[in-house]
């Protein structure tokens, strides 16, 4: 696969090196080609990208210079410190920002008006290459920027462009939903520890089942309920067990999770 050119990291959380790491085992950088913004306090992450040969700085200036391809990956509330220490070597170069709530409109107003921006999400499975992401262009932001990104975020799982319109809700649903489902792996395993079985195979057995379950609509394309119903025999156990979900309000819970959460970054975005 071809080389995108140099890439730099502002901000060297666990996000950052897990994209820096599929980006070199996906052939698409070099580690002498990438370089990292890291907290000069954040011993951990500076030997962490030391072990894959990445540069490390504690500055950001440095990171925009020596790079075509700038990642934003601080937190939120730094974005605004950060912005006006690059803007005045962002001319022309690509920035790709995963810094939740901050839009398109920020940084093209913060950055120099000749920076292509694009705002992207991937979700933490990307620690294990297994992310879910998006990315919306902006407005100098070309098609072939766009190919750049989807092809650097699919070297972490999945990759779509979407409307930045809908960034709250897909927020909401795979940004966040790595924690519902972490939760429902948790309430799997005690269900079995309930009934008898050790506690490390209920773990194995309620991960690998919300994997498998997940595969399986995703490579059939069949709608979910279908699939469901393929499991549900008449007066048998899955149907028993059903009838509890839905006397619970499970479907209205987990729907209603979606909605709070995209409520809740609708406020923090200002959308």
């Amino acid at each position: 696969m071809n080389q995108v050119g140099r890439i730099g990291v502002i901000g060297g959380g666990k996000m950052a090196l897990a994209m820096v790491k599929g980006f070199l085992s996906a052939g698409l950088a070099k580690s002498e080609n990438v370089i990292a913004s890291v907290h000069p306090d954040d011993t951990q992450s500076l030997k962490q990208f030391e072990q894959i040969g990445v540069e490390t700085v504690v500055k950001n200036e440095p990171v925009v210079e020596k790079s075509d391809i700038v990642f934003i990956s601080v937190k939120p509330q730094v974005v605004p410190v950060v912005l006006p220490e690059i803007k005045p070597l962002s001319n022309d170069k690509l920035f790709i920002s995963i810094a939740m709530g901050i839009t398109i409109k920020m940084l093209e107003e913060k950055l120099s008006s000749s920076a292509r921006i694009i705002r992207a999400m991937p979700n933490t499975p990307a620690l294990v290459k297994s992310a879910c992401s998006v990315y919306a262009r902006g407005t100098k932001a070309s098609q072939k920027d766009g190919q750049l990104t989807k092809s650097l975020l699919e070297a972490i799982g999945t990759c779509e462009e979407v409307p930045e319109y809908m960034f709250d809700p897909i927020t909401a649903l795979s940004g966040s939903g790595p924690a519902y489902i972490f939760v429902m792996i948790e309430a799997l395993a005690d269900g079995g520890v309930r009934m008898g079985l050790p506690r490390d195979l209920a773990y194995r057995l309620a991960a690998q089942t919300v994997l498998g379950s997940g595969q399986l609509v995703r490579d059939t394309k069949e709608h979910p309920g279908i699939l469901k119903d393929n499991v549900t025999s008449p007066a048998g156990s899955t149907a028993a067990a059903l009838k509890v979900l839905e006397a619970a309000g499970f479907r209205a819970a987990v729907a209603g999770a979606v909605e709070a959460a995209t409520l809740r970054c609708r406020e923090f975005s200002g959308n």
